[in-house]
């Protein structure tokens, strides 16, 4: 038998034998609270955050990897700002988050992020602050992504 892979959604720090690791993992005969403590213990700095897991686990060894993905860039803006949801419609401003804000989220990000200069990053994070109606340093993202453009913020 080749190697199982389970994926899911799990809030950091917050997985428990339950699904959707739990009835995936007791048939492969691993020990399933030492694979929940690992996720617990790479998850945790995402407190408050769903972040995706992978688990590996080879059936005839019982051996297992377990892998944390980044969290959506949009929770990452979400849990900075302390809110839950951006804008519900166009009129609504769902909050304002500082430059160097958006530089944490950046460097957070930066392997899943596809732009190839720290400045690009920042700009694809302000993107999703626009997409959400949150305003960066009290101006539309865009106006700050243009003031990157034009060189007048220096990153």
């Amino acid at each position: 038998m080749s190697e199982v892979v389970i994926t899911g959604l799990i809030e950091g720090g917050k997985a428990t034998g339950g699904p959707p690791f739990g009835p995936a993992l007791g048939p492969l005969g691993v020990n399933i609270a030492k694979i929940i403590e690992e996720i617990n213990q790479k998850t945790k700095a995402f407190e408050g955050i769903k972040v995706p897991v992978k688990v590996s686990v080879d059936p005839s060894t019982k051996s297992y990897k377990v892998e944390v993905g980044s969290p959506q860039t949009s929770a990452l803006i979400l849990k900075e700002l302390g809110i839950q949801h951006g804008a519900k419609n166009k009129e609504e401003v769902a909050g304002n988050i500082t430059l160097e804000q958006v530089k944490k989220i950046a460097k957070m990000k930066d392997s899943m992020l596809y732009g190839k200069s720290f400045a690009e990053k920042v700009k694809q994070v302000l993107g999703t602050c626009k997409s959400m109606n949150i305003t960066c340093e009290g101006k539309d993202a865009k106006e700050i992504i243009a003031q990157i453009d034009s060189g007048e913020i220096k990153l």
